[in-house]
């Protein structure tokens, strides 16, 4: 009986300094690989064309709209939705591999496959800091699954199923740049807070004020952050910043 088959899927928008290296983990593990653009001014559109099987540019709404356009566009019921600044091990690659190769039947099993994400900051893996193991539904039967959410977005199921845990890590690397670290934090809080008043959320000057120190305590000292050095301090105050924005935000917003 032949293997299942899985559509690799993945959204972009300029990431030329990181597609490369996740579109190379795919090799032998996807069948066919799908892109979603939201119209990149770089040369992501040149890499990507060197390995997908589809390229589509799609004017952007949400992070939720856009991925699940993409599995619209599948060709197999399996996918395998990765971010552009994730890849795969090689322990994963081969557990991926490895329940191809299993019976159909056994696969649809499950509805769901998930891994441990190991993220890197500043070039060090962190083990720490609430960040490890990030688990993520990486693999699901897509007509099955729905991503929801506007800013972070997470997949609904229409069954009830337990997902499986694969063996390796799914590899994150972010930013570099402590500029552009902060500009997404500040983008994202904007988003979230826009969207926490249209639900009739409310700060009220308590929140400011106390919650950025317990983010701060609880990351750095509760989850252990201390013990990833100076980057566990970095990510620590870095969180305290994006809680401080979110309810500084809601407040703003709400005056308005």
């Amino acid at each position: 009986m032949d293997s299942t088959k899985i559509s690799a899927i993945i959204i972009t928008f300029n990431e030329e300094g990181n597609i490369e290296r996740c579109l190379q983990s795919l090799f032998d593990v996807a069948d066919e690989i799908i892109i979603v653009d939201s119209g990149s001014t770089d040369k992501t559109e040149e890499i990507c064309k060197r390995f997908a099987t589809k390229f589509v540019v799609r004017k952007w709404d949400n992070f939720s709209a856009q991925k699940n356009y993409a599995n619209s566009l599948a060709s197999f019921d399996y996918v395998l939705s990765i971010d552009a600044d994730e890849f795969l091990s090689d322990e994963l690659k081969k557990s991926i591999l490895i329940k191809k190769e299993q019976l159909t039947g056994e696969l649809h099993k499950h509805n769901a496959y998930n891994c441990n994400r190991l993220t890197f900051f500043y070039g060090k893996p962190i083990k720490h800091c609430g960040w490890y193991p990030d688990r993520k539904i990486r693999l699901f039967n897509r007509h099955k699954a729905r991503w929801e959410g506007v800013v972070h977005e997470k997949l609904t199921f229409s069954e009830t199923s337990p997902a499986e845990l694969l063996s390796g890590d799914l590899l994150h690397h972010t930013t570099d740049n402590l500029y552009t670290q902060i500009e997404k934090i500040n983008k994202y809080s904007d988003a979230y807070a826009i969207a926490a008043v249209a639900n009739n959320k409310k700060a009220n000057l308590f929140k400011v004020i106390f919650k950025p120190k317990f983010k701060f305590f609880n990351v750095y000292f509760l989850k252990l952050g201390f013990l990833d050095g100076w980057n566990g301090f970095l990510i620590s105050c870095l969180s305290a910043l994006d809680v401080f924005l979110r309810l500084s935000k809601i407040r703003m917003y709400q005056k308005k």
